[in-house]
């Protein structure tokens, strides 16, 4: 387990990486994500080279949620599909589901109403 941000203050993004069942990669987010705070987030979700890594992002602990967000999880959804592999969100909160909704990236990036639902095939 590797934490590449302390813990989420007002205005801040923590994002802690483990590695669940069968090697994916989960990212557990806590705090908002927006041009000001996202760079901890696109590190994070960035595939190291020749990976075709499995990735789950749990957004449960998101309070917020801008079009900066939207912008990395579909740029990492593309480079996930590239790879040969996928990217799941899961438990995305009211605030999150809702700038999803509006834009329709909820039909495009597979979104699960919690990790362990996200974590299955």
């Amino acid at each position: 387990m590797a934490d590449t941000q302390h813990a989420a203050q007002p205005g801040r993004l923590s994002v802690r990486t483990t590695t669940g069942v069968d090697g994916i990669r989960i990212l557990t987010v806590t705090g908002e994500i927006d041009h000001h705070t996202a760079g901890p987030l696109q590190q994070a979700l960035a595939l190291p080279e020749g990976s075709a890594q499995r990735t789950v992002v749990d957004l449960q602990q998101v309070s917020f949620m801008d079009s900066t967000g939207i912008n990395i999880f579909i740029a990492a959804h593309r480079a996930h599909a590239e790879a040969g592999s996928w990217l799941r969100l899961a438990a995305l909160t009211d605030a999150v589901r809702r700038t999803m909704q509006i834009v329709g990236v909820d039909a495009v990036i597979d979104c699960r109403p919690d990790l362990d639902q996200a974590l299955t095939a």
